[in-house]
């Protein structure tokens, strides 16, 4: 499978015309026709549905889609890398983590780095434990921030010396912004707002002390940033952790912290025997140095070569 196939095929998949594709491509249509049925031949599927007005994907089409994005990404990615020398080190650095205050470490790792080296760029992607594992497995990202208890025995990992506490995010003017800390009781018969990955959690579930069925839980969110503006039209309240959201001042916001305490322990990992590229290596080497400031630990974290 060739990849300047690939990415002809991706061009038709997002003009929805393989008229308009080749236009964006400089080539005509007839040749990029045949390529494409080519491919499918080679594949043994059909992935276009050729109508009269625009083409669509099939099923196929749309997971040979996501597959192609994905491999094209790599590609430039391992370009950058290889373009990159000892004395002027350049590249892409990819990480991936859920909504966490501690992605701080990332920013200030990356603000020195920046001062020597300032062709790195950096590429941040948002999402729960599963997506960035699932990134990080594929090769698409460098390093994960990991939020919560989950398995990181298959990677290389440190976890860092301060956690985040959960709580919940309410308006001000809410009956239970009085308290200055939530009970499991409080919430049993409130509107909640929960993240996807909160829902499953067992850790939740048990200091909520009820099963997911009986919680009256009103949405679900990615992104905590967009269930606040829910929290401020009084949809409901919603679970999360803190100093993400900013309640300070005139905000209509505040945030209690759960009683019981409950913690979110924090874990950056990236894979086991991964080869990294020369921007990545270095940006593994100060964040090793600013989680040892952090800890105040110089054993803990792992050696880097």
């Amino acid at each position: 499978m060739d990849i300047r196939v690939l990415q002809y095929f991706l061009t038709v998949a997002r003009e929805e015309s393989i008229t308009r594709a080749a236009e964006t491509l400089r080539m005509t249509q007839p040749p990029l026709s045949r390529q494409l049925k080519d491919l499918e031949e080679e594949l043994g599927k059909q992935l276009l549905i050729r109508g009269s007005k625009k083409v669509t994907l099939t099923e196929d089409g749309m997971l040979l889609r996501k597959r192609a994005e994905e491999l094209i990404e790599l590609m430039e990615k391992t370009k950058a890398e290889l373009a990159s020398s000892d004395d002027n080190i350049q590249g892409e650095i990819y990480i991936g983590g859920g909504e966490t205050d501690a992605i701080s470490l990332f920013a200030q790792t990356a603000g020195k780095l920046q001062e020597k080296y300032p062709m790195i760029h950096y590429h941040i992607y948002s999402g729960d434990a599963e997506i960035v594992m699932e990134k990080l497995d594929k090769g698409l990202i460098d390093f994960g921030l990991l939020v919560g208890p989950v398995d990181v025995s298959r990677y290389d990992y440190m976890r860092l010396p301060v956690s985040d506490i959960w709580g919940v995010l309410m308006r001000k003017d809410s009956p239970l912004a009085e308290k200055d800390v939530i009970c499991a009781e409080d919430l049993w018969d409130k509107p909640l707002i929960v993240s996807h990955q909160t829902s499953i959690s067992s850790d939740m579930m048990a200091w909520l002390q009820r099963d997911v069925s009986k919680l009256n839980i009103v949405m679900t969110y990615d992104l905590i940033f967009n269930a606040s503006l829910f929290v401020k039209k009084g949809i409901g309240y919603a679970i999360a952790l803190d100093k993400i959201i900013n309640t300070t001042g005139d905000s209509e916001l505040c945030f209690r912290p759960l009683s019981p305490t409950l913690e979110a322990g924090l874990c950056i990992v990236w894979k086991k025997y991964q080869v990294f590229s020369k921007a990545s290596k270095e940006f593994l080497r100060l964040l090793k140095n600013e989680w040892e400031a952090e800890s105040g630990d110089s054993g803990g974290a792992p050696n880097i070569s």
